[in-house]
């Protein structure tokens, strides 16, 4: 699919990803909220206010894109950061309302899908909104699972569709050293891609693979 192409599911499976998500967090304890999460030194809160906090900023591109402006993704770095310490150590009760919140307003502020505003630019990386809506798909479907892993309430690698993947597979292609392509890595598809983003596959990887390079987006816009 070209960007054009994955703007309706786009749209789609990040709502739905969302929705599953707050299905799992409503069935949640405090406990287990504050438990530890899959990335270190992070409980599931922090992962949940990250999610919380990436989709405000998208929301807010969309926002600016609407008025005709450019705005920054966050104010800095430093206030990413500490809005997600912030945000760490709400009840499941708040996690639920913030979240409920964001699909609200994000599904009020993201264009129709033919809309020629996904063109427009945006604080992200210096691209289109159609980024901005590609970075919070692949975020609240990554880091639902690295929040709810562990729980019963468990969202898994299953749950990410082909699109998905495929895109993940072409985003993440920049961290594989020169000369080796993403098909030259054997596995499952899906397997290789939770690889590729950094995660423990469901199933082990064959062969020797190779040191992985930065995600390409870790460092917000300015």
């Amino acid at each position: 699919m070209t960007s054009t192409d994955l703007i309706p599911h786009a749209l789609a499976d990040s709502t739905a990803g969302l929705d599953a998500l707050l299905a799992a967090v409503g069935q949640l304890t405090d406990d287990d909220a504050a438990g530890p999460s899959t990335l270190h030194g992070w409980t599931r809160g922090h992962v949940l206010s990250h999610i919380a906090g990436l989709g405000g900023a998208m929301l807010g591109q969309a926002r600016a894109a609407a008025r005709g402006e450019v705005v920054p993704v966050y104010p800095s770095q430093e206030a990413r950061t500490a809005g997600i310490e912030a945000g760490a150590g709400r009840t499941v009760a708040e996690h639920r309302g913030v979240l409920s919140a964001l699909r609200t307003d994000l599904t009020q502020a993201w264009p129709e899908p033919a809309s020629p505003l996904w063109d427009a630019p945006s604080g992200y990386r210096g691209g289109p909104l159609s980024g901005c809506l590609q970075a919070w798909w692949r975020e609240v479907r990554i880091h639902s699972v690295d929040a709810l892993a562990g729980t019963a309430q468990a969202v898994g690698y299953e749950t990410w569709d082909d699109a998905l993947c495929a895109h993940l597979r072409e985003f993440l292609a920049v961290r594989l050293p020169d000369g080796v392509a993403v098909d030259d890595v054997e596995g499952d598809p899906r397997d290789v891609t939770a690889w590729l983003a950094g995660r423990v596959p469901t199933t082990p990887l064959p062969g020797d693979l190779p040191e992985l390079g930065p995600w390409p987006s870790a460092v917000p816009a300015r």
